[in-house]
């Protein structure tokens, strides 16, 4: 079998099976702390109206929370009255100890004061007397000595109640008023770390309704949702009834239709090849569209059992917008990396190559001619031949026949006599020639 050297045009590509999704998704998340059942979500590829029903979660722990909630914030709520009316409390106590128990103490004692007064001076007044009378003979000195006595008495008294009013004003007024101030500064205290209290309950309440409403997801606009893609690995989505998700975890996606787009995996033998802005050729179902690479990773993906451990990169073709496509559709990608116009072609299939050299064998007159050639750029089909064959040679399609002639030929030419080596020639000696 042969086949007539021409001139072509020879096109590099690679091939690779995408799937097409939205380069623009509006992700609906849970807004729910923890994890949570999903109870019901819509089928994926649903068209919805703003408003309508997309995901319900399970409501019977928040309920509990909700109620919870609700009490603590009730009793927070009542302690911080207590605390509010004690505070007050604290505050007339300073104002009712200064303008009244404290005076009155203080009007008890001089008052007390005055009368110990008087009696000093009636006292003085009988002591003197009673001198007066002693010495005139009248009294006697059992008398003068009990006047004095009750002259000493009155003066111990007074000195008492003296004392009682300087210690009343000077330290029992000043400890008073301080254990006072410290009780109003107790209460208010309390007063703050109850109000505190109380907002945090109410965030708590405000928090747990919320989430309780949080717990139905509603559409926030009109159009296709779909589920996001399940990790290579897996085998079934992520968000189906019974399924636990957690908070911040993508639910279902939105996408933006006008902007859609193919992600390939390109193997690592090409990926330094693959440029953003070359063309790509997108077959789908139903047509054929030409689209162009957008954007190549600088880092390959990871590689597990589930790709065959096959290192690839993503690869992202942007595709036109009103073509009137779907998230999920397959689409079967060539990416053209080279094209090279008016160029000598061979087939694959004729050429051998060595880690030295490129061979082929041309069909002469009478036998084969094995020819070295250069070669550039190929694909799977052609190889672009530099130099080494013409326009119009003839090249044989199965040059592996050659081969094996040629190596059975070498393997009878060196295979080693029956008969024993001759003396002081080895067994290597012999088959070298």
């Amino acid at each position: 079998m042969t086949h007539r050297v021409q001139r072509g045009t020879l096109t590099v590509s690679v091939t690779e099976q995408g799937t097409l999704e939205s380069s623009n998704n509006t992700e609906i998340k849970c807004k729910v702390r923890g994890f949570s059942m999903v109870t019901y979500v819509v089928p994926t590829g649903t068209v919805v109206q703003k408003g309508q029903e997309l995901v319900r979660l399970d409501t019977k722990v928040l309920e509990e929370q909700y109620s919870l909630t609700k009490t603590n914030t009730f009793i927070a709520q009542a302690t911080l009255a207590q605390t509010e009316a004690n505070v007050e409390k604290a505050k007339i106590a300073i104002e009712a100890y200064q303008q009244g128990r404290y005076k009155s103490q203080l009007q008890a004692l001089e008052k007390e004061l005055a009368a110990h007064r008087r009696n000093l001076q009636t006292a003085r007044k009988m002591y003197e007397r009673s001198k007066s009378l002693f010495r005139q003979g009248y009294v006697t000195q059992l008398e003068v000595e009990g006047n004095a006595f009750t002259v000493t008495q009155a003066e111990l008294e007074l000195k008492v109640k003296e004392t009682e009013i300087r210690v009343l004003k000077e330290f029992t007024r000043a400890m008073q008023l301080e254990t006072l101030r410290g009780n109003l500064t107790a209460s208010q205290s309390k007063l703050a770390a109850d109000q505190a209290g109380l907002a945090m309950e109410i965030k708590r309440r405000d928090r747990a309704a919320q989430e309780l409403e949080d717990c139905v997801i509603r559409a926030e606009k009109s159009g296709l949702v779909i589920y996001p893609s399940a990790a290579s690995w897996k085998s079934t989505p992520d968000i189906t009834e019974g399924a636990t998700v957690r908070k911040d975890q993508v639910l279902l996606l939105m996408p933006d239709l006008s902007q859609m787009q193919v992600k390939l995996g390109i193997h690592e033998s090409v990926i330094d090849r693959v440029k953003p802005g070359l063309e790509a050729i997108v077959t789908l179902a139903d047509r054929t569209l030409r689209a162009e690479v957008s954007e190549v990773a600088s880092v390959t993906r990871p590689a597990g059992w589930w790709t065959g451990n096959v290192v690839k990169y993503d690869t992202v073709i942007k595709l036109p917008s009103g073509q009137g496509l779907n998230p999920g559709m397959t689409a079967e990608v060539e990416v053209i990396l080279a094209v090279h116009p008016d160029v000598l072609l061979v087939p694959v299939a004729a050429v051998v190559e060595t880690d030295n050299a490129a061979y082929c064998w041309v069909q002469g007159d009478a036998e084969p001619e094995k020819r070295m050639i250069k070669i550039g750029d190929s694909n799977d089909v052609f190889l672009e031949v530099l130099s080494g064959l013409k326009e119009g040679d003839e090249v044989i399609l199965n040059p592996a026949m050659f081969l094996q002639d040629a190596e059975s030929d070498a393997l009878t030419s060196v295979a080693p006599s029956s008969a024993p080596p001759a003396p002081g020639h080895s067994k290597q000696q012999m088959v070298d020639p």
